[in-house]
């Protein structure tokens, strides 16, 4: 059987890099992608295995970039986007910058958007897409409208896709709280004492981590009759 190749955009942090790890322990060849250069350095010193694993350093809401990237890598059975440029973006309604949820809207709905139509014709036939979205277009909270928004356009995207690209799976899971760095943008110096308050409020009794989150995601990798799904991880927060 030849090796599994995967791309993981947003894979040089937090649930990207969580994700190429468990994939490169089972085997696959994997190609982590972000825009920082000095971080997929970072990323790939420390997941090691050099003859299995490449960067790419890509800004996923520039087509050019993303076609440039699908044309140099060829063929593959997976494509992963965890990306999510989020700074800024928590504000309430009267300090909303539209940079800063134009920058949400690239990240989470034009790059998986750009990253389906020129990496699907470079998928196997039993290949899959797999996008982040989150538990705030579910349970929104003041100063969270605009990626409570993006959120819920990226799961319907999802199932529009499911139908265009078949037999091409497409997914989203949809992460709670979890543990990642994107909270030191939400939280500043109080991550800590935020997740601690938060993990009390959810009937897991914790906030998730990366890896919770790695393993929804190969679940859906590897599941072939799942497809058009958003798989929710998030500790039972819906029902809190």
């Amino acid at each position: 059987m030849d090796m599994e190749k995967i791309l993981i955009v947003g894979g040089s942090s937090g649930m990207g890099l969580a994700l190429a790890g468990r994939c490169l322990e089972e085997g696959a060849h994997v190609i982590i992608a972000g825009r920082g250069g000095a971080k997929l350095s970072a990323a790939r010193d420390g997941l090691g295995r050099p003859d299995a694993l490449e960067t790419a350093a890509v800004d996923i809401s520039r087509e050019n970039e993303v076609a440039a990237l699908f044309a140099r890598i060829g063929r593959l059975d997976h494509i992963v986007s965890t990306a999510a440029a989020i700074e800024g973006a928590y504000r309430l309604l009267p300090e909303i910058e539209i940079s800063a949820a134009q920058r949400v809207v690239e990240s989470k709905f034009y790059g998986p958007l750009l990253l389906a139509k020129h990496g699907a014709p470079k998928l196997a036939s039993s290949g899959s897409l797999t996008f982040v979205s989150g538990i705030a277009a579910y349970r929104p909270a003041a100063r969270g409208a605009v990626v409570a928004a993006v959120n819920a356009a990226l799961e319907g995207l999802v199932r529009a896709l499911a139908v265009e690209l078949a037999p091409i799976r497409v997914n989203a899971v949809s992460p709670g709280w979890v543990d990642t760095p994107i909270w030191e943008f939400v939280a500043g110096d109080k991550k800590d004492e935020t997740l601690a308050a938060m993990a009390k409020r959810l009937p897991a009794g914790r906030v998730g981590r990366p890896d919770d989150i790695a393993d929804a995601i190969r679940f859906l990798i590897g599941n072939g009759f799942t497809t058009g799904t958003t798989l929710h991880v998030e500790g039972g927060h819906r029902l809190s």
